[in-house]
């Protein structure tokens, strides 16, 4: 089975930055696609961006372009988003997600990621 684990959430003022991390379980995390979705209170979980099993493909909600980086360290089976210019309207709950299906360089819907984390809070205030 495959476990991941958020971390890095947290408070953070507008403007301000913020490193999101997921450790993975296993040696088998170089064969999983992951990715990043964010779910605000009464609204619908989100994609955020997501990265195919080598690190050579991302993907990106127009949201975040350019603000967010999505990146992975197989060696250390660990997944980051580098979080720049948070703005209010960031303020959700943050999932990591790992689907093992393969033919796509990355997946950007919830229903392909049979993995999630329980989620870290990022609170970014104005």
């Amino acid at each position: 089975q495959v476990q991941l684990i958020e971390s890095g959430g947290g408070l953070v003022q507008a403007g301000g930055s913020l490193r999101l991390s997921c450790a993975a379980s296993g040696r088998t995390f170089s064969d999983h696609d992951m990715g990043w979705f964010r779910q605000a209170p009464g609204k619908e979980r989100l994609f955020v961006a997501a990265i195919s099993w080598n690190g050579a493909d991302t993907g990106y909600s127009d949201f975040v372009k350019g603000r967010f980086t999505i990146s992975r360290d197989n060696a250390k089976n660990t997944l980051y988003l580098q979080m720049n210019s948070l703005k209010p309207e960031d303020t959700a709950v943050y999932y990591c997600a790992a689907t093992p299906i393969i033919g796509r360089p990355y997946y950007t819907e919830s229903g392909d990621y049979p993995y999630w984390g329980q989620g870290t809070q990022v609170t970014v205030s104005s």
